[in-house]
Formats: C-alpha cells, sequence, structure tokens
C-alpha cells in the first residue's frame, strides 16, 4: 500500500506573520468570512442542479404514468412544455452552475487570495489559528496546535 502525505496548512505552523497588524488580521478574516458564505451559495447551486435533473426525470415517470392512465394530454404537455425546460434564458442549471464557477466564484477567489498574498504572506485562517491558540488548552490529547507529524510536538 502506497503512503500518502497530507498536506499540511500554513495555518497549522505559522500563525502570523510579522508586521500583520491586528486590524489587518480582523479585515482578512471578514474576506475569509464572506468567502466561506460564497462557497456555500455555490454549494447551494449545485443542490439545485442535481434537484432540478433529478425532477426533470421524474416529470419522465409523471407523463408514462398519465399516459397510462389514459391522460394522454397531460402527457403530451409534460413532455413538451416542462420535460427539458431552460431554467433560464437559454440555461439549463449546468450552464448556471458554469457561469458562476467562471465569473463572480474565480474572481472572488482571486482577490481573497491577492489579498491574503499581499497582506498576509498567504497565510489562511490567521484570525482562527489565533482564536484556537486562546482557547486550546496546551499538553492536552487533542489540544495540538497542529499536526505533531509535522511540528514534532503538540506545544
Amino acid at each position: 500500500m502506497e503512503h500518502h502525505e497530507w498536506p499540511i496548512a500554513k495555518s497549522s505552523v505559522d500563525v502570523r506573520p510579522d508586521g500583520v497588524s491586528d486590524e489587518t488580521v480582523l479585515a482578512l478574516g471578514k474576506l475569509s468570512e464572506a468567502l466561506e458564505t460564497v462557497e456555500r451559495a455555490r454549494g447551494h447551486l449545485y443542490s439545485m442542479h442535481q434537484l432540478i435533473g433529478g425532477a426533470d426525470f421524474m416529470l419522465s415517470d409523471a407523463a408514462d404514468s398519465l399516459e397510462a392512465a389514459g391522460q394522454d394530454g397531460w402527457a403530451r404537455r409534460i413532455r413538451e412544455e416542462l420535460i427539458g425546460l431552460n431554467v433560464l434564458e437559454g440555461r439549463w442549471t449546468f450552464q448556471v452552475v458554469e457561469e458562476f464557477d467562471d465569473g463572480y466564484w474565480s474572481a472572488f477567489r482571486a482577490v481573497e487570495r491577492a489579498a491574503r498574498e499581499e497582506l498576509a504572506d498567504g497565510v489562511r485562517h490567521i484570525y482562527e489559528a489565533e482564536l484556537k491558540e486562546d482557547r486550546r488548552t496546551r499538553g492536552r490529547l487533542g489540544h495540538e496546535a497542529g499536526p505533531t507529524a509535522h511540528n514534532g510536538s503538540s506545544r
């Protein structure tokens, strides 16, 4: 069996780079929180994509059942008007997701990363890492500062 090395987050070993102010840490924390909210919204778009796709196939079952019940007109109407209908002008949900990913989501991530690179040497989640340091119990199992395989101690 091949051994896999897990990546270690910079925030697990390098908390705050020298010269980064409390105000900058707080501002980057707010920017990170905004990105996390956008990530959740993106997940909801994927949920919509899967739910609408599933509903489209359910419509086929409904049309088949209506046809079997002798309701050919309703079966035909569902097949012609609803099955395969765009959710937005010219778009199925996969296209909505792709446009979101290629536009807003990519731009948001690029700006967040650029701000973090310039203002904090690229370290993510400085605010949370410092919060963890304040709230954990040093020396207690399960309260390590970071992965012990990387830093050699449980500080």
